[in-house]
């Protein structure tokens, strides 16, 4: 199990594909870990070496007092790239993850080669619901919000298919560090790049779910209408569109990357 000790954090990585291949790097949604990208694994490190970790505060990396900022996270994927000795890379993000990429593009825009936005915003939702869920969390645990927001990660005709997938999901939510959980709702409520991603010069694909209630299309569209240059794919699928679309996911991943 590997790991990259940072300076105030150890994060948990993992790689798969060959090492003479470009990166690819995923980055998880709030409340996930690197498992969250399984389904595509088979698929990116063919073309890939596929660098997956688990955010600070989430999964097997280490939990460090909160709040944290977009800009702390970020900055972990710029120390985990160091420790690698990963100049460019690839960026795909989900939720969460796409607001690290999209910081990533303003700030870091060398290291990047294209970046892939999915089921994420500039800016998401009411700055009081996030603290409110954050303060839910400390004070109840995980299982507080755990079915509530694993309803909105697929649509209800495909949780009603999947009841496996839906056991994973709220597995992996409850077994999340409450105070990591909480101080990343805090990065995710402080975050408001409007204002700035107009500014982004990396090819980017956004990638939106049609039945998406977090960041709904519109959220995903106005990225594209935005970001100069910005490709737009909508799918199917409710907040993880990686796993209810599996192959569509997949596949608009690699034909953008491979354009």
């Amino acid at each position: 199990m590997p790991f990259a000790d940072l300076s105030d954090v150890r994060i948990h990585y993992r790689l798969d594909g060959a090492e003479h291949l470009p990166v690819l790097v995923l980055s998880n949604s709030l409340g996930t870990t690197l498992d969250m990208w399984k389904p595509q694994i088979a698929a990116l490190s063919q073309h890939f070496r596929v660098l997956r970790y688990d955010t600070r505060g989430h999964g097997e990396s280490g939990v460090t007092p909160g709040p944290y900022s977009i800009a702390q996270l970020g900055g972990d994927v710029i120390g985990l790239l160091d420790h690698l000795g990963l100049q460019r890379v690839h960026f795909c993000g989900l939720s969460m993850g796409g607001i690290t990429g999209m910081w990533l593009a303003l700030h870091h825009a060398d290291r990047l080669n294209r970046l892939v936005l999915c089921n994420t915003a500039a800016y998401i939702g009411q700055p009081e619901n996030w603290t409110n869920r954050a303060a839910l969390v400390e004070r109840e645990g995980m299982a507080a919000i755990t079915a509530a927001v694993v309803d909105k990660w697929l649509t209800p005709d495909f949780s009603a298919q999947q009841p496996e997938l839906v056991q994973r999901l709220q597995t992996m939510l409850g077994a999340t560090s409450p105070s990591g959980y909480a101080a990343n709702c805090l990065a995710v409520r402080d975050s408001d790049l409007r204002a700035e991603i107009q500014r982004i010069q990396t090819p980017t694909l956004v990638i939106a779910g049609s039945g998406d209630i977090p960041t709904p299309p519109a959220d995903g569209r106005y990225l594209a209408d935005t970001i100069p240059g910005a490709r737009y794919t909508e799918l199917y699928a409710a907040h993880l569109s990686n796993l209810q679309q599996v192959e569509g996911f997949t596949q608009a991943v690699l034909t953008f990357l491979g354009s």
